[in-house]
Order: structure tokens, then sequence, then C-alpha cells
């Protein structure tokens, strides 16, 4: 098997189980030296522990190189950490898959203000401060004259992309993830680094919570090569590839991998326009120019 990632060094944020997992697994696969990073919480963010332990310790046995890292990434002195212990121990830091994440599902009626911030805490501003740092370390290099790839893999959702019920902080969450995909590749792809965002499918700790009768499971507990569609690891290859030097030329896009399939998504777009000859526009006349103009015809809630 041809190694995507031969000595490259990775992050790979919520690490620890489902999706991240799987990555982390996929990378060392690949040759990346893994840096296992996750806090070791519940899925509501509540705790700590060793779990990416676990993960780094299965990584060693089957010969790759992964430690664990159990830093709030959240937490700016923590996430800085994180960095400077990658870039001191391992040289340079190459590949950010942020991964990490929480889920505190109710409907925006029932749902308390500390659910809602405690998910963007995690999502945006834990995405944020890792590109943030991975950023500066490689605008270091680059302000030092070095030539080199750098990889941001960001975690996204059906639920950002599309929306979903009782889900107002995790669908904001992940759609902020794209906006901040889409600025970061711009400003970063002078320096050699790519951006991306991965929508992916799977049975995580996360997902059953959806359901009573849903039952997560690992990614290693499916015997090698299977496939099932609901694989926390199914958009794992995706994420190596993406890693990859191969995929030097992909940057800003939003790619969900799904089942067997991979999509590439495409965002807001203009689809239709009106125009009113450069003069004010008239609030009663709105209704039926937005009904034939924009949708051509009457649109439900646009009109009797």
């Amino acid at each position: 098997m041809e190694r995507l990632l031969e000595g490259k060094i990775a992050i790979v944020t919520g690490a620890a189980h489902g999706i991240g997992r799987g990555h982390a697994f996929e990378l060392a696969k690949h040759g990346a030296t893994v840096v296992v990073a996750d806090l070791g919480s519940d899925v509501r963010g509540k705790g700590s522990g060793g779990d990416a332990d676990e993960v780094a310790e299965l990584i060693t046995k089957r010969g790759g190189t992964a430690i664990a890292d159990y830093a709030d990434i959240a937490d700016e002195t923590q996430a800085s950490a994180l960095v400077e212990r990658t870039v001191s121990e391992f040289g340079r830091l190459d590949v950010l898959v942020n991964n990490a994440g929480i889920v505190r599902d109710k409907v925006i009626w029932n749902m308390p203000v500390q659910d809602f911030d405690a998910v963007m805490r995690v999502h945006v501003r834990g995405t944020w401060l890792m590109t943030h740092l991975a950023a500066v370390e490689w605008r270091r290099r680059a302000k030092a004259g070095e030539t080199f790839t750098g990889r941001v893999i960001n975690t996204t959702s059906g639920a950002g992309l599309l929306g979903n019920f009782g889900q107002s902080n995790y669908a904001t969450a992940k759609a902020a993830i794209v906006g901040l995909t889409l600025t970061t590749s711009l400003e970063l792809y002078k320096l050699g680094v790519t951006v991306n965002a991965v929508g992916p499918g799977g049975m995580t700790r996360l997902t059953a919570t959806s359901g009573k009768d849903l039952k997560a499971f690992e990614p290693d507990e499916l015997p090698e090569g299977q496939y099932h569609p609901m694989d926390p690891a199914g958009s794992s290859p995706l994420v190596a590839w993406l890693a990859s030097d191969e995929a030097q030329h992909v940057t800003g896009q939003v790619l969900r991998a799904i089942h067997d399939k991979i999509y590439l998504m495409r965002g807001w777009h203009e689809a239709a326009t009106i125009g009113n000859a450069e003069e004010k526009w008239d609030a009663t006349e709105l209704g039926m120019r937005i009904a034939t103009g924009l949708y051509g015809t009457r649109a439900p809630g646009l009109g009797a």
C-alpha cells in the first residue's frame, strides 16, 4: 500500500473516540506521526480523562508513532501548549484535523444559554484557536524562508449545511466552521497551506444521542477492510488524502462523506435577482416582486 503521509506530523483533536479516532488510525496507517488530542470528556463536554492513551497505544502497537495529549483545545493556554509540544517533540506541524466536538440538543425554547455557549466554545472557539495557533507557526516558518505545505481539515456536519431540528447550537457552530474554512483558505494559501471541511457520517457517541435505540461503536471494532454504512471512519480515507501532498490543489472546499459516497457541496450563491431601476424599494410591492421575480411563482408564504 502506498503511504500518502510518510513523515508528516499531525494533530487530530477529539481523537479518542468515533470519527476522530478513525482519522487518527488512518493518518497513522499512511505514515503520519499522530498527536491524539482529546480532553476525555463525555458527549456533553463534562469531565476529563485519559481516553486518548488507548488510541496512541494502539497506533504504536501497529508500528506507528503517536502520543496522547489531553489539552482543552478551547483554552488558549492549553491549546498553545499542545501546538508547542508537537513542534518541540517532532520538529514541526504539517497537518491539523479539527474534529473535537460536543452536543447539547434541545429545541430552542428549552435550550439554556449555557448549552449554546458550551457547544460554540468547543466547536467554533476550539477550531478557530487551533487554526490560529497553527497559522502562527506556519507564518513563522514562511518568514524564516522555509518552503513547505500545511493542511487544516475541519469537521462540519449536515446540521450546519442543511439545519436540524433541536440543534440550533450545534448547527450554528457547524455552519460557522464552514465560514472559517472559506476565509482561512484564502488567508493561508500563499503559505502553502490548504484548508478544507469534511462533513462525515457514522454512528458515534454524538449521533447515538439522537435516538434511544442507537448504539455507538468504535471504528476499530469492525474487521479490517469491512464496509459498514455507519462506520465512524468512513470519511477517514478522504481526510488522509486531503492531508497529503497530492491534494495541494484543493482548498476552500466542503466535502461530505456519507456511507459509500463523497459529495462536493456548494454553498450560498446567487440563484436569481430582481432590480428596481435604481429606485428605492416599496415594501408593499415586494411580496409580488419576490414571488414572481425570484421564485417564478407565488411561493408559499409570499402572498395570497
